[in-house]
């Protein structure tokens, strides 16, 4: 939200901390807890445990069981056919059952655009969950109807769920919240996202899920965030500024307004809300065509393309993927090298939660050029220990903590910062556009290197990671050329900067 207009009144006043007014129940401008209530941090909670949750889960579930699974393909297709199907027939159905994942999201991408505007934030939200239905009534009964079509099918529509989830989950929570806390609760996505792709991984261990007979319980359990988005949600507002900016409903969206910041003295805030809608008036729709051709709009979408790039290619994917074979190599066994890759997660989430914290501190600039930067260093040294891990123990030993440090550095800025500032970046009429081309870009990104890692590992090694050095490079001089400081900005000055920027 913008921030209010009594800010310069209120920075006259003595630079002590301000007080809460007990008549209004508002804070003044200067004081950060100003907005952060009961109502708001439900809302938050509705929206994104009930959507990046899909995300994070769907991501990680199929990691575990992949060897039962791909027996089982193995068992249904010799069945059919009453020849055994060979090993790469097998791969080539499950890479298609993994990867369709990723195509499932491109599509929802492209669509955040027409739902969001259609629907709205919070009822394209609440539909999206149709899609999470359909999912579990082909995964559930795939194993017992003997068809991995079934299976392949329900990755498809938990797919599109889950790109639909990547727009407009961010874009929500970036509009119910206060300027102050944007950047936090715009990382809330991310870290719901870190903390399913570890609950996946502890229930898909072979002591709870990970059976061949419990593996469709597991990968049906995504319905549990679906109830509870549909138990919630429909408590909490639409956006106010969907309300007022997209569909000019100026009570609705006072109402909802003062839901959000749990009172009713919001006249500052709705103010500025309706500056902008009397701005955008005077704008006709942005089109994608008018994203790239319109000079003040196209650095926002480069910027927006090129960091979603960045989060899919620097690496992490490699890391998270490889660390079970790095563990491995340091002389860990099979059960002690999954428990380390666990505690991989765990550091994932840790540092996301820490990000939360810095992100409204150090900016997103800084945040996201520290996890670069770190991640350079370590996707070096990692390739160093890689190399000697065979015949210098304490070097295969020391690749454990690099690759722990790989995953703090991408938690600390490039994991979770992408997601909410594309938001950040587009005022209320470019944003749906925008927002659909950059989750597209993320997921187009997503597939490219889920499908092109494991060659390129097989035939470089663990040298693999010297790309990713080098793209980590390339983006560390993007972000500090290219990528403005938004922390503290309403969405007004930041868009009034690109307008100054392409006049330059």
């Amino acid at each position: 939200m913008e921030e209010e207009k009594s800010k310069n009144v209120i920075e006259e006043q003595p630079s002590t901390p301000t007080a809460l007014n007990p008549t209004t129940k508002q804070y003044r401008a200067g004081e950060k807890d100003w907005g952060l209530n009961g109502r708001l941090a439900f809302a938050i909670a509705a929206a994104a445990l009930g959507s990046s949750f899909q995300h994070g889960y769907n991501t990680g579930v199929v990691n575990s069981p992949e060897k039962l699974i791909m027996a089982w393909i193995s068992d249904v297709s010799g069945n059919r056919t009453s020849i055994p199907p060979t090993p790469s027939e097998i791969t080539t159905i499950w890479s298609t059952a993994v990867a369709i994942f990723c195509i499932g999201g491109m599509i929802g991408g492209s669509l955040i655009s027409v739902v969001a505007d259609k629907l709205g934030r919070k009822g394209g939200l609440l539909a999206n969950n149709v899609l999470v239905l359909l999912t579990v009534l082909f995964e559930g009964p795939a194993k017992a109807a003997g068809s991995y079509e079934m299976l392949i099918i329900g990755r498809f529509f938990i797919g599109i769920n889950s790109g639909l989830n990547a727009g407009l989950a961010p874009m929500y929570l970036a509009e119910i919240s206060p300027v102050h806390l944007r950047g936090a609760v715009g990382t809330v996505y991310q870290l719901v996202i870190t903390i399913s792709i570890l609950t996946s991984q502890i229930l898909g261990m072979e002591k709870l899920l990970g059976t061949a007979e419990q593996w469709p319980l597991l990968l049906s359990l995504t319905i549990v965030p679906a109830i509870f988005q549909l138990a919630t949600l429909p408590i909490c507002p639409e956006s106010p500024k969907y309300l007022l900016l997209s569909k000019g409903q100026d009570l609705k969206a006072q109402k909802a307004l003062a839901w959000l910041r749990g009172t009713i003295e919001v006249h500052d805030e709705m103010e500025e809300m309706r500056a902008e809608y009397e701005s955008l008036k005077m704008i006709p729709t942005v089109t994608l065509r008018e994203l790239f051709v319109n000079s003040a709009l196209r650095i926002p979408i480069v910027i927006s393309i090129v960091i979603m790039l960045a989060q899919q290619f620097c690496g992490i994917n490699a890391v998270m993927i490889f660390s079970t074979n790095i563990f491995r190599a340091a002389g860990l066994d099979e059960s002690s090298a999954q428990y380390a890759t666990l505690g991989t997660s765990g550091v994932n989430v840790l540092m996301t939660v820490v990000s939360l914290v810095l992100v409204e501190k150090a900016g997103r600039k800084t945040l996201l050029l520290a996890g670069f930067s770190g991640m350079f260093v370590s996707s070096i040294l990692l390739t160093a220990c890689l190399a000697f891990a065979d015949t210098v123990p304490v070097v295969a030993h020391l690749s454990i903590v690099v690759a722990i440090l790989f995953v703090l550095f991408f938690a600390v800025g490039p994991g979770s910062i992408p997601w909410f500032l594309v938001s950040e970046l587009f005022s209320q009429g470019a944003r749906p556009a925008a927002t659909a081309v950059a989750i597209f870009t993320n997921w187009a990104a997503n597939f490219v290197v889920s499908m092109g890692f494991l060659p390129l590992k097989n035939v470089l090694g663990g040298y693999v990671f010297l790309i990713f050095a080098a793209l980590q490079m390339v983006f560390i001089l993007f972000v500090w050329r290219k990528v403005p400081e938004t922390k503290n900005k309403t969405m007004e000055e930041i868009s009034s900067m690109f307008r100054q920027i392409s006049y330059q």
